[in-house]
């Protein structure tokens, strides 16, 4: 996995980021007084991520991740008939990875790294739609552990819990993905988050 080839996607360089073919990014509106922050994460009234149709509101669940920890170290996660996840975060900093396995995407074997959570002026503050059968996994690089939400657009079926070995799906440069590098880049081109 060359670090050139996979820069890690912020809300700043959202314009020249190449995204995934149906990766949706809502931006967040956080709201600041003396007393803390305020931030809606869903409204029916966002389209782009909300549709009673297409993307429809299910459940809401939230997952505690420790600090350096990878959701999963050596697998993907994959909804094979439909799911599509939204993501976002309450406490912590991730980087959360997509990878296009489908082969009837105009974007097949693209990999995109996103930063998300608690970083500096709020540009970690989104929502992430995970496209339907695209691989995906998170990781924790805050010093703290991270808290991420998500608003899958269907109910839990253990049906839609798919996991592909990271060694079965290489990368276009022919390397397997590697949490640890992720984390090394973070560490290497931003700055420290909480």
């Amino acid at each position: 996995m060359e670090n050139n080839l996979y820069p890690i996607f912020t809300l700043p360089n959202q314009s020249s980021y190449p995204l995934i073919h149906d990766v949706v990014i809502h931006p967040f509106k956080v709201n600041h007084d003396p007393r803390g922050t305020l931030t809606e994460a869903l409204k029916t009234t966002w389209d782009d991520v909300y549709n009673t149709n297409h993307r429809p509101f299910t459940q809401m669940y939230f997952s505690q991740t420790e600090a350096g920890v990878a959701r999963d170290t050596n697998e993907w996660h994959v909804h094979p008939t439909g799911q599509e996840d939204r993501f976002f975060v309450i406490q912590g900093t991730i980087v959360t990875a997509i990878y296009d396995a489908r082969e009837d995407s105009p974007t097949k074997s693209k990999l995109n790294l996103f930063l998300m959570g608690e970083t500096a002026d709020d540009v970690g503050q989104y929502l992430l739609v995970i496209p339907q059968r695209t691989y995906h996994g998170y990781v924790v690089v805050s010093s703290q552990p991270a808290i991420l939400g998500n608003f899958p657009t269907r109910l839990y079926d253990p049906r839609e819990e798919g996991r592909t070995p990271m060694k079965d799906a290489l990368l276009p440069d022919g390397s397997i993905f590697s949490w640890d590098q992720v984390k090394t880049l973070v560490q290497s081109t931003l700055v420290p988050s909480p």
